[in-house]
C-alpha cells in the first residue's frame, strides 16, 4: 500500500517522518500533483493553516480529485488544520474568513477555537480500540469540534470532549500524532486503511465478469 502526505504547507516534515517510522523500509509518496495523488492508496492531511491550504490545493488542481476520491471512501487522516478541510460545516470565529471544505465528515468545527498559540497544550486523548496507556495528544491552535452529526463516529476524547471523528475510511483528528512521538496511531490507521484494500479487492475479484 503506498501512503501519500499531502505536501504543500504545513507538517509534511513530521508526517513523512512519522511514517516512514511507523513502516520501516516503507518510502511515503510527497503528494504535490494529480498523479502523486493518482499514486497514493490513502493519504495523511497535515496540520498547518487551513485557508492556506485549500488555495494551494485548488492551485495544484488537487482539490477537485481529491474530492472526488474522498466521495468514493478514499483512506484519509486528517490533522487539526487538515480535518478543518473535512468538515460538513464551519463555524464563525475570529480568525478570519474560513477556508471551502470537502464535506467528508459530518461534523460542525470551530477554527482555532483554543486560543492562540500560547493556549497550545498536551494532554491525553483516550481512543477507541488502542491498547495501551492514554495517548499523549498535541494540541497547536487546535479546531475545536462543535456537533457530530449522525453521518460520523466520534472515536476519540479528553475528557468527555470529542477530538476525533470518523466516517468509514475517513478519519478527523483536532490534534497532532506526528509530534507526540507515539506512532499507535499512524499504525492503527494504517492497518484499517489496509484492511479495507484488501476487502475491496477481494469484492472486486469476487464480482462475475460482464
Amino acid at each position: 500500500m503506498k501512503v501519500g502526505v499531502l505536501a504543500l504547507q504545513g507538517d509534511v516534515p513530521e508526517h513523512l517522518r512519522a511514517l516512514a517510522q511507523a513502516v520501516p523500509g516503507s518510502s511515503p509518496i510527497a503528494v504535490r500533483r494529480p498523479d502523486d495523488l493518482a499514486a497514493a492508496d490513502a493519504l495523511f492531511l497535515p496540520g498547518g493553516e487551513s485557508t492556506t491550504i485549500a488555495r494551494l490545493l485548488q492551485e495544484a488542481r488537487l482539490w477537485e480529485p481529491l474530492g472526488a476520491r474522498l466521495r468514493d471512501g478514499f483512506p484519509v487522516l486528517a490533522t487539526c488544520a487538515g480535518f478543518i478541510l473535512l468538515a460538513t460545516a464551519l463555524s464563525p470565529g475570529a480568525s478570519g474568513i474560513d477556508p471551502p471544505t470537502f464535506g467528508a465528515l459530518d461534523v460542525t468545527v470551530r477554527r482555532n477555537d483554543y486560543g492562540a498559540q500560547r493556549e497550545s497544550f498536551e494532554g491525553p486523548v483516550r481512543i477507541e480500540g488502542l491498547a495501551g496507556p492514554a495517548y499523549p495528544g498535541v494540541f497547536i491552535r487546535a479546531p475545536r469540534i462543535l456537533a457530530v452529526g449522525p453521518r460520523a463516529t466520534s472515536f476519540a476524547w479528553v475528557g468527555h470532549e470529542v477530538v476525533g471523528v470518523r466516517r468509514g475510511a475517513i478519519w478527523g483528528l483536532t490534534f497532532h500524532p506526528e509530534l507526540s512521538g507515539d506512532l499507535r496511531l499512524h499504525r492503527m490507521f494504517l492497518a484499517a486503511a489496509s484492511r479495507g484494500a484488501s476487502a475491496r479487492a477481494a469484492t472486486t475479484r469476487a464480482r462475475p465478469p460482464g
